[in-house]
């Protein structure tokens, strides 16, 4: 075929039921793994932290509580859940309601301890931003570290109705555009990424009978996005605040009021299905701290899957590893690795094979495979994890042969 004279291909294919090698070649052959990268994060989750882990965001105070009034500081604290969203904000602070306190004589901080300051992975691009595939990693994230920004029309030569979601806090805007008569004329929201700012930048025009256009972007302050929401929040449910806010560690002498837990094996799905990168990173990052305590990099998560590594009866010293989301162009893999891991689960780890296998794209059926082998006989038989850069394109997992043998495979094209 034509496509293969300007590119390379590696392929690694093996009959589980059999225990013998269907295909391969250019098995060990180093490529860029994009988005299969999240099979050996996700793997080394569940592996390492189990399916059971609970990430856990919390809300704690220093001081007393006295007839309503928290005499002391509110804090925030970070426990890397990739799927925080407005909502489950909402629902901690009508508990916090409910535990009594209606007013905070005091501040209210943010605790982003558990993570280093690095919000990016190694090698990932700038000129990317304000992409939501690049978001600015935190581990008290929310709404996957992004915003969206509604345009709506109003009336001809007026400049356009523009509204956010969430609501509860306020953004910068400039706007330079325009509602015309006629159908919209390059539309287009932005960030002014450039100076690593927020403010919102709205240009072009939308045509007055257009419905509002819709675009969610990556926020670079994320730990003032998610205090703005918090304080809005409060203020919402009629806790008044009388104090600053900032991003500060917890005292030692912390009162634990409120816990939200996700377990890992909810984020798996999301983290798979969708291919999402912020899930893929704080899954990293989480392994990290479980191992090596505060202040937890990326070094310290792939310090965990070079350990998955060895345990599958390979060397992690053959490979190189930046990051947790396949998002790096500096990340090299091979698909003998890939396929290893995917033979060492169906075999060795049954339980946790399960939830694996259940996590990746479904062929024709749902997430990043949702409009792919919509056809049989690949049509709800594959199970597999996509992965797409510049110049690659790669595909790992499971699928079932005509004969009902079980095939594990892995295949990168760049």
């Amino acid at each position: 075929h034509s496509f293969f004279r300007s590119c390379q291909i590696a392929v690694d294919a093996y009959d589980l039921t059999d225990r013998e090698i269907i295909y391969r070649n250019n098995q060990k052959m180093l490529m860029r793994p994009a988005s299969n990268m999240k099979v050996l994060t996700s793997a080394a989750g569940l592996y390492f932290l189990e399916p059971e882990y609970k990430f856990t965001t919390q809300i704690a105070y220093d001081g007393e509580i006295d007839d309503s009034i928290l005499i002391g500081d509110l804090y925030f604290i970070g426990g890397f859940d990739p799927d925080l969203t407005t909502n489950d904000l909402d629902t901690m602070i009508m508990e916090l309601k409910t535990e009594g306190i209606a007013s905070i004589n005091g501040n209210v901080f943010s605790d982003v301890s558990k993570m280093d300051t690095l919000f990016w992975g190694q090698g990932w691009m700038w000129d990317d931003d304000p992409s939501t595939d690049f978001p600015y990693l935190s581990p008290l994230s929310i709404n996957d570290a992004a915003v969206k920004i509604i345009v709506t029309p109003t009336t001809n030569e007026k400049k356009p109705e523009i509204t956010s979601i969430p609501d509860v806090f306020e953004l910068d805007y400039i706007i330079n555009a325009l509602t015309v008569g006629n159908d919209s004329i390059a539309l287009r929201v932005t960030r002014d990424w450039i100076h690593n700012s927020d403010k919102i930048i709205v240009s072009g025009a939308i045509g007055v009978n257009d419905e509002p256009d819709t675009t969610e972007i990556n926020v670079s302050n994320t730990n003032r996005y998610f205090l703005d929401i918090a304080l809005g929040l409060l203020e919402k449910n009629g806790i008044t605040v009388s104090g600053f806010s900032d991003t500060a560690s917890v005292p030692e002498d912390i009162e634990v009021l409120i816990d939200r837990e996700r377990l890992y094996s909810e984020v798996i799905v999301n983290l798979n299905k969708s291919s999402d990168n912020l899930s893929s990173e704080m899954t990293l990052r989480t392994m990290g701290y479980e191992c090596f305590g505060k202040n937890a990099s990326a070094k310290d998560g792939i310090y965990m899957i070079d350990s998955l590594i060895n345990i599958i009866g390979l060397s992690p010293k053959d490979y190189r590893l930046v990051d947790g989301s396949g998002v790096s162009h500096y990340n090299l893999v091979s698909v003998e690795l890939l396929n290893e891991l995917l033979k060492y689960f169906y075999f060795n780890q049954e339980d946790l094979f399960e939830i694996l296998y259940n996590s990746f794209p479904i062929g024709g059926v749902d997430g990043t495979l949702e409009y792919r082998m919509e056809e049989l006989p690949t049509f709800e038989n594959v199970h597999a994890k996509t992965g797409t850069l510049s110049g690659v394109s790669s595909l790992a997992g499971y699928l079932t042969a005509k004969n009902g043998h079980i095939i594990s495979f892995a295949i990168n094209t760049q």
